[in-house]
């Protein structure tokens, strides 16, 4: 969280620096107002390359620890949990609260609360701690 905080606000730092350089420029008439917009524009295209490359070497690096472990993929398969419930499960296996694993996955607290009952009802237990231990006793939660 800090650090997306830190990149929008270096961001908007920037965007701020570049407006009054473009202010500046064309109160000296040295520049046209299309070449600072067009300077704009190819500024923000490579920020959001930028963001977009960040976001995919995050979700290959989790797919491949989450691959890179022990898991009984036909198990999760025949339970029927779908993805975003499988990350829950992994989330709440690892101690996090609906409020953390909320934040974490980008989702609302409710919704977390609305895999977690699905999560409960897959796995034929009432509690955390038991829908940890039966996910691990049918070998479907990575070794951590």
């Amino acid at each position: 969280m800090k650090k997306t905080i830190f990149i929008f606000t270096t961001l908007i730092i920037a965007l701020l620096i570049l407006f009054q350089l473009s202010k500046f420029s064309i109160m000296q008439g040295n520049s046209s107002l299309e070449f600072i917009i067009a300077t704009i524009a190819i500024i923000f295209l490579f920020i959001g390359i930028y963001i977009n490359k960040q976001k995919e070497t995050s979700k290959k690096v989790t797919e491949s620890t989450i691959a890179n472990e022990k898991v009984n993929y036909t198990k999760i398969e025949a339970l029927g949990l779908s993805k975003r419930e499988y990350e829950v499960l992994c989330k709440l296996a690892q101690g996090h609260t609906n409020k953390e694993i909320a934040s974490l996955l980008f989702i609302s607290e409710s919704t977390i609360k609305t895999h977690v009952s699905k999560v409960y009802s897959k796995l034929d237990v009432k509690r955390r701690t038991q829908a940890i231990q039966k996910a691990k006793e049918l070998e479907i939660l990575p070794i951590s």
